[in-house]
């Protein structure tokens, strides 16, 4: 039997661990997640948020490489907006559906 309250934690904890840390631990939540967990709609949603902290730390690092041409502090402004905006809305479409896999537009799946 599936534990629907755990479901929608443990999938907004993954989406949401972006908020506790910039660091390696935005990452390490969802890979926690992914291994501990048996539910396949928890392990799709880690596995969706962790290929989006890697793309985040993908464009920070291409967007930081063109500050030294002069456009890449719009570009990381721009990239830090959505790395708030997009979590949020990840996590709400995750708690008002149970068994929403929600995937994030444009980013690659690596995972």
């Amino acid at each position: 039997m599936e534990d629907f309250p755990q479901r929608k934690l443990l999938s907004a904890l993954s989406h949401g661990a972006i908020f506790f840390s910039s660091t390696i631990v935005s990452i390490g939540i969802p890979i926690a997640i992914l291994l501990i967990s048996n539910d396949p709609v928890v392990k799709d949603n880690a596995r969706e948020s962790l290929n989006f902290h890697i793309n985040l730390y993908i464009y920070a690092l291409i967007f930081g490489l063109l500050t030294l041409v002069g456009i890449g502090i719009v570009l990381l402004i721009a990239l830090w907006a959505i790395s708030i905006i997009m979590p949020i809305i990840a996590i709400v479409k995750i708690l008002s559906d149970r068994d929403v896999l929600y995937r994030y537009p444009f980013i690659f799946r690596l995972v």
